[in-house]
């Protein structure tokens, strides 16, 4: 297993991807591993609206969210480096891939439809698939963000059957083979 304590984190490593993909659970092991922190950056906008994100969408709408999820986003940026994840639309904005390319690093974390729809078809968090049809909404707005996602600086296939510490090892192993993100300690 690749252990992340002997490396020290230099750049910000922002997790995208679709719902289901592991964004959180690989988020909060691969900070724990690094000893940084880990912030999800939709928790950050509810704290800092004061509001859920389903109120701040009801109360100002989605063009109001947008606006303040990228101005959370390059706070979090801003900062020392961590472990960000981000909600699956936040990685749609150019002004947001511009600010993480800019201040930080991308890691898709790339799931095939079928592996996310075992994850998020009996949860009824996902405002997004109370539709007719959930599965085939899924697969329509997989379709349209795969080719956004695949402009990440990284890229982490997503294995089914991976535990979350197989795959935080795989992040790493990504992490590692690329210049100015990780240094020994």
């Amino acid at each position: 297993m690749t252990d992340g304590s002997a490396y020290r984190l230099r750049r910000t490593v922002v997790l995208v991807g679709m719902m289901g993909s592991g964004k959180t659970a690989i988020g909060r092991t691969l900070a724990a591993r690094l000893g940084v922190d880990f912030v999800d950056s939709d928790n950050a906008i509810e704290e800092a609206a004061a509001l859920t994100i389903a109120e701040i969408f009801d109360r100002d709408g989605e063009a109001f969210f947008r606006k303040r999820e990228a101005e959370v986003l390059r706070r979090l940026l801003s900062g020392p480096p961590s472990v960000v994840s981000t909600g699956g639309g936040a990685f749609l904005a150019e002004t947001n891939r511009d600010a993480i390319a800019e201040m930080g690093v991308a890691l898709w974390l790339d799931a095939d439809v079928e592996t996310l729809w075992s994850r998020v078809r009996h949860k009824d968090t996902r405002p997004l698939l109370r539709t007719a049809d959930p599965k085939a909404t899924l697969t329509q707005i997989f379709d349209a963000r795969k080719p956004v996602y695949a402009k990440a600086g990284l890229r982490l296939a997503i294995q089914r059957d991976a535990s979350i510490d197989e795959t935080t090892a795989s992040a790493l192993a990504v992490l590692q083979s690329h210049p100015n993100i990780l240094e020994p300690c």
